[in-house]
């Protein structure tokens, strides 16, 4: 192989590499990216009486678990929420103090129900029911 027929095909192999990357990342017709709904099926108990699970204990904590933002809001209630963007799947956090999840990575924020109030995000976050029994928290669909 001479050094025109080598070049030939290299170019050729970065072109067909990149092709496939474009193809791995590109967004749905509707213009949401791929998986940001939230789990499904999901079902566990946090215990609160746990140091893992200390941040629950205080208004406006949150913490990740499973796929889930759980959180505690500013009424003592709790609530939660997949933990992913609705717009490209970015990690939530909880702003107790704005009452909503925030995305760092475009600012979009959504209401502690999970409604989006600020784009780029279009649409709201699948939300779980909790229930407190004693220091046991349940997170369920």
């Amino acid at each position: 192989m001479d050094r025109k027929e080598f070049l030939s095909a290299i170019g050729i192999t970065a072109a067909s590499f990149a092709l496939i990357n474009c193809v791995g990342c590109s967004k749905k017709s509707d213009g949401s990216a791929s998986g940001v709904t939230g789990p499904s099926g999901v079902d566990f108990t946090l215990d609160l009486s746990t140091s893992a699970n200390s941040a629950l204990l205080t208004n406006g904590g949150y913490l990740a678990s499973n796929g889930v933002i759980v959180a505690k809001t500013s009424a003592g209630t709790y609530i939660a929420v997949q933990q992913s963007c609705t717009h490209e799947s970015y990690p939530l956090i909880y702003q107790g103090s704005s009452q909503q999840f925030y995305c760092n990575n475009h600012g979009s924020a959504f209401t502690e129900k999970g409604v989006v109030k600020n784009s780029p995000a279009n649409r709201s976050l699948t939300v779980y029911q909790t229930t407190l029994t004693g220091t046991s928290l349940r997170v369920f669909s």
